[in-house]
């Protein structure tokens, strides 16, 4: 069996690598995203917007993650063209092995500032 933890990591590696058949398969087709920059819900309005940000990101270095049996919280560098590196926390709810619910916060000001230039 796959742990929170286990799906957290394979959340981000995939995120980085740009592979969206893998984040397809460990998000739930009702996954609710609340973040900084925006909502989606449901699997294919979290992908867009992972896609969106994925056009930015450079790498996702992940400093600290931990998990119970059904929640992940994953503290990283979100790593963006042009931008110092955005401290970031993800909280990933789990049910029957995928990504039920996500919550994201960090300053977004200096990535903003970068896309205006």
């Amino acid at each position: 069996m796959t742990t929170p933890a286990q799906i957290s990591e394979t959340y981000f590696s995939a995120w980085q690598a740009g592979d969206f058949d893998t984040l397809r398969a460990i998000l739930a087709d009702d996954v609710e995203f609340i973040g900084t920059l925006g909502r989606a819900s449901g699997v294919d309005d979290c992908l867009g917007g992972l896609r969106g940000l994925r056009r930015i990101l450079e790498r996702i270095e992940v400093h600290a993650r931990v998990a119970s049996d059904t929640d992940v919280i994953t503290w990283f560098d979100l790593h963006t063209g042009g931008a110092q590196p955005t401290p970031t926390a993800n909280w990933s709810h789990v049910e029957n092995g995928k990504i039920t619910r996500i919550r994201v916060t960090f300053d977004p000001r200096e990535m903003l500032a970068t896309l205006d230039r």
